[in-house]
């Protein structure tokens, strides 16, 4: 079977200009069918300062209002173009795409629970064959994380989220590794300390991490979605840094069930 790259870049890489430069080096240096997903979480919650929006997170994920549905939505927008004309000043052949985007990834507004997410997409479906033709084609896809309803209304769905539901999606036609990207060397037991993380982790030992609040925020999105992937076929997921990038081999924290 062949195999299929999924990368997920963080905010704090995305917002760091030479950093963010030397990731997409790698990425375009990657040999073989490659995906990159994309967040620009900080940009969207400085830019909604400005504006005046409120920005609220719960569990590493943002509440969006149609107010910050806006700012999203112009935000993201403007980070994958940036992102697709570096790639093709690297000979990457990208195409910057949301979920809309070819009917790509359907969601359905998030229903009132506890919590209202407001314009927060859950993912129920991901147009898997307009994606191998595109791959097929020498493409590399470039997702910004926004989906939609099919009804015309666009919808804010957390990266790592989408990047684990393209993972899934394609571990029907591909071995598929699934690599988390941002600042840290991988899950930290300590976050002043970049050497503590951990190697390899089950879903086990992520609940009491959780529990014992070693893992939270951002990272519990990361953790959750990628343990979902291991579930549904997704051959490796891996939490690394984005610096130390390197698909041949893989280092950062490896799940396993």
């Amino acid at each position: 079977m062949q195999q299929l790259n999924i990368l997920k870049i963080g905010g704090n890489i995305i917002n760091d200009s030479a950093k963010l430069e030397a990731f997409l080096q790698k990425f375009a240096a990657i040999k073989g069918l490659k995906i990159l997903v994309h967040g620009g979480g900080r940009s969207a919650t400085d830019i909604a300062k400005k504006l005046g929006v409120e920005t609220q997170m719960v569990g590493g994920r943002r509440i969006t209002s149609a107010e910050m549905l806006e700012v999203v939505t112009m935000v993201f927008a403007g980070v994958n173009k940036q992102i697709v004309a570096k790639l093709q000043g690297m000979n990457c052949n990208a195409l910057g795409l949301t979920g809309a985007d070819l009917n790509l990834i359907r969601a359905v507004k998030r229903p009132v629970q506890t919590i209202d997410y407001g314009f927060v997409g859950d993912v129920i479906g991901v147009n898997h064959l307009q994606l191998k033709n595109l791959l097929n084609l020498n493409i590399s896809p470039i997702v910004a994380p926004l989906t939609h309803d099919k009804h015309g209304q666009l919808l804010n769905t957390n990266a790592d989220t989408v990047a684990a539901s393209l993972a899934k999606a394609m571990a029907i036609h591909y071995e598929v590794n699934l690599m988390y990207c941002f600042e840290k060397n991988g899950v930290l037991l300590d976050v002043e300390d970049d050497n503590s993380f951990v190697p390899q982790m089950s879903l086990e030992e992520f609940g009491g991490y959780q529990k014992n609040g070693i893992v939270k925020d951002g990272m519990i999105p990361k953790l959750t979605t990628g343990f979902e992937a291991l579930k549904e076929g997704v051959e490796k997921v891996v939490i690394c840094s984005a610096e130390g990038l390197d698909v041949e081999e893989l280092k950062g924290t490896k799940l396993v069930l």
